[in-house]
């Protein structure tokens, strides 16, 4: 172990408390989630559900229009935006002056979740992230705008999480994907400090990277939690953390621990394998509870 790594324990975060969730839903935040498709709207609600789940006070979706109203249903405590796509469903950049105008007053933003075209993605995020001032989460193809920009959130000064799996991590890096594998650690520090911004990742162990270069380890979950659906609600999570007002490491931690926390509690409950990433979601307040007690 190196010297600035430490191993994330329900003792270590007990430390590092997160903001009081006391007061009412203003003072507890207001997130903003953007993503989903056509065919992928369920990304987006898992997202945004984890956020209300872990405490934000508020929320607000903006996906395809073509699934909002749809979104707005199964989430009620949600506001929920309607955006313009493309033939295929995917989001387009003529969206892009609804997301900053519904950033506004947000404390927090997640990009990505459910959107599966990479060049609509880039489009779409190179003409918002630079235009935010708030803390961004970016996830899943939102990765790809940092992939093309690698200095696209500089004007944040830190205040953003990447949360790319293996894979992506090695594409934003340009970097054969088995050199990942083989020194995960190492390369999730080298993109922190590249994009100034921290960076989640890993497997059956996860790496949390900031940009002065501190380095956490967490090797909670269970192999359940590699089932589809099971990133947007970790990316949720830090999202609904981040608008509470915890700092970019802090949310990171916090959430990747309770969520694999959470995957304990279900394969215990269910079965190593075969429960499903909504399931996770019901087990997240009784989860922060436990560790902040």
């Amino acid at each position: 172990m190196s010297s600035s790594e430490s191993v994330l324990t329900p003792h270590l975060l007990r430390g590092w408390a997160l903001p009081s969730p006391d007061g009412g839903k203003e003072g507890r935040g207001r997130v903003l989630v953007v993503g989903g498709s056509r065919s992928t709207p369920g990304a987006v609600l898992l997202a945004a559900e984890a956020a209300l789940r872990c405490g934000a006070g508020k929320l607000q979706i903006a996906t395809a229009g073509s699934v909002a109203s749809t979104l707005a249903i199964h989430i009620p405590e949600s506001k929920t935006v309607g955006l313009p796509e493309d033939d295929a469903g995917e989001l387009t950049a003529a969206g892009a002056d609804t997301i900053v105008e519904l950033a506004q007053g947000c404390d927090a933003v997640v990009l990505g979740p459910g959107i599966c075209d990479k060049v609509a993605a880039v489009e779409l995020l190179s003409d918002v992230v630079p235009r935010l001032d708030t803390t961004l989460v970016l996830d899943a193809l939102g990765m790809a705008y940092v992939t093309e920009n690698p200095d696209g959130l500089a004007h944040l000064e830190g205040r953003a999480v990447l949360s790319p799996n293996p894979r992506e991590l090695a594409r934003t890096l340009d970097v054969p994907e088995d050199e990942v594998e083989s020194d995960t650690p190492g390369h999730a520090i080298e993109l922190a400090g590249r994009a100034g911004a921290v960076v989640v990742t890993g497997t059956a162990t996860s790496w949390i990277a900031a940009p002065d270069g501190r380095l956490w380890r967490d090797e909670s979950g269970s192999f359940g939690l590699g089932v589809s659906g099971s990133g947007d609600v970790k990316a949720g999570l830090i999202g609904g953390l981040l608008a509470r007002g915890a700092e970019p490491a802090q949310a990171a931690a916090w959430a990747t621990f309770g969520h694999g926390r959470a995957g304990e509690r279900l394969s215990a409950r269910v079965g190593v394998t075969g429960f499903l990433a909504r399931e996770l979601l019901p087990e997240i307040p009784g989860v922060l509870v436990e560790l902040s007690s």
